[in-house]
């Protein structure tokens, strides 16, 4: 699928943060999935990769203990697995960039969609537990309900567009929402949008129906 121009990208805290393995994992996957679009992020990353290993030359040597390598690839193995950083565009034929691809194991024919409402439908990925990312399928011309947040949100565009009080985002964009903002995203009307949404905390829902339903929609 053809990427038009990205006009939203990541900010360099975030692709710092990413380059430094210190991103949720939910965090990353985003991350990841708008680099392997965007060849602007993607240079920026990568300067961000140069300078950490700059760093980490510049570090002095420490003694590890006896087995200290066996008991850290353990750990790794059991734990959840990490997003590792595209360097280069993932080519795909699909609507699903890539690392997305491989989270989900398929494109968008691989992904169990629920119902929320209003016909918009979500999918929740597996991840570690201190931030959450779903799959979002909005209808053309359909909003999600009016609502702020009570920590960070980054949702990256995958297939049409949705507008909101700050802006406009098709596909590769990524619109990175904080607790000062409040809005209503409203799917655009020309081809159903496709969204890929990290949170790190509850979103906060003016209406009453939203509020009651969110416990259960997990989000």
């Amino acid at each position: 699928m053809k990427t038009p121009q990205i006009k939203h990208h990541l900010t360099d805290e975030l692709l710092m943060a990413y380059s430094a393995g210190s991103l949720p994992e939910a965090f990353s996957l985003v991350v990841a999935t708008h680099v392997s679009l965007c060849d602007e992020c993607r240079a920026r990353l990568g300067s961000f990769d140069t300078l950490g290993g700059a760093m980490l030359e510049e570090c002095g040597s420490a003694e590890l203990d006896a087995g200290a390598l066996d008991a850290t690839m353990a750990r790794i193995l059991e734990g959840a697995p990490q997003v590792a950083p595209k360097e280069k565009p993932r080519k795909s034929r699909g609507v699903f960039p890539g690392p997305l691809q491989d989270y989900v194991g398929g494109d968008v024919e691989a992904v169990k969609w629920k119902p929320v409402g209003m016909g918009v439908r979500q999918a929740i990925l597996p991840t570690s537990h201190d931030a959450s990312v779903r799959l979002l399928y909005i209808p053309a011309g359909c909003a999600v309900p009016d609502h702020g947040h009570r920590g960070t949100e980054l949702t990256l565009v995958l297939q049409g567009a949705f507008m909101d009080e700050d802006d406009r985002f098709a596909r590769g964009d990524v619109e990175v929402a904080d607790e000062d903002l409040e809005h209503t995203p409203i799917a655009d009307i020309g081809e159903d949008c496709i969204c890929l949404a990290a949170t790190d905390a509850p979103l906060r829902f003016r209406g009453i129906v939203p509020r009651l339903a969110q416990p259960f929609l997990k989000i």
